[in-house]
């Protein structure tokens, strides 16, 4: 997979984020976010954005002891996406500002600062598609970047179970997942095993007990739970209830 600039990408995807909402109500409801507004989604977007930034300029080599930022929120939610631009903007001035292939802690399976750029990129994206959804537009999300995406979740979720502890169920007797791109390169084999799950980069065209096959942008919204495994186009063959199993137990 070609690299992209992720950090590039965060700052265009604030772009289209703050374009959609800033004339927006927001006290809209997010249906892929229940129980939040654009408020909250902004808000959120924005908190994470200056959370990792300041993570990125400490060059932290262990676990935060706090999260306690100065996020500079403004006191009217109308002024939010403003807020959430300047965000992106210290945000971009941080990755200019330091070596992102240098060794950092991370949460996930990349320990270097380029973790931070890559999870705030994918952050965005995904909540800038809610934002749209919310509004009744169709979000476009470039093929390339989707199938980054894609990587970056499954990648990722091994080690997310502090927050998301449901993955702790994701396990087997060496049952495997394919999750196949229809519209270009991409193709990423889960293994299931009794001490866990994670990717199997060598599982390439190896037989899988169940397989989804989607675009690249349909596979991120089916990861991230925007979309259901029943939905038109997208084909699955195999074990139905692993299927289920996961899709239960993979929420991010």
């Amino acid at each position: 997979m070609t690299p992209l600039d992720h950090g590039t990408a965060v700052a265009a995807e604030t772009a289209r984020f703050v374009a959609a909402v800033r004339q927006a109500d927001p006290a809209l409801p997010v249906p892929g976010c229940p129980g939040w507004t654009l408020a909250d989604l902004v808000r959120h977007t924005g908190s994470v954005q200056r959370w990792f930034t300041v993570l990125l300029r400490r060059r932290i080599q262990e676990p935060p002891r706090s999260r306690d930022v100065d996020l500079q929120l403004p006191e009217r939610p109308e002024q939010y996406p403003a807020w959430l631009a300047e965000a992106a903007e210290h945000a971009a001035a941080a990755f200019a500002e330091g070596d992102l292939d240098a060794p950092m802690w991370a949460w996930g399976a990349d320990q270097h600062a380029r973790f931070w750029v890559r999870r705030m990129l994918f952050e965005t994206l995904v909540h800038r598609m809610d934002a749209e959804l919310a509004l009744g537009l169709e979000p476009e999300v470039d093929p390339a970047l989707a199938a980054d995406g894609v990587d970056e979740f499954l990648t990722n979720l091994p080690f997310a179970a502090f927050f998301a502890p449901g993955t702790a169920e994701l396990r087997s007797e060496n049952r495997t997942i394919r999750f196949a791109r229809t519209d270009g390169e991409g193709d990423w084999l889960v293994r299931l095993r009794p001490d866990g799950f994670g990717l199997d980069r060598s599982g390439t065209g190896a037989d899988a007990d169940a397989t989804v096959r989607a675009t690249a942008a349909e596979l991120l919204f089916l990861l991230y739970g925007r979309l259901d495994r029943t939905a038109s186009g997208i084909e699955r063959s195999g074990d139905e209830e692993l299927l289920a199993h996961w899709f239960a137990h993979s929420s991010f």
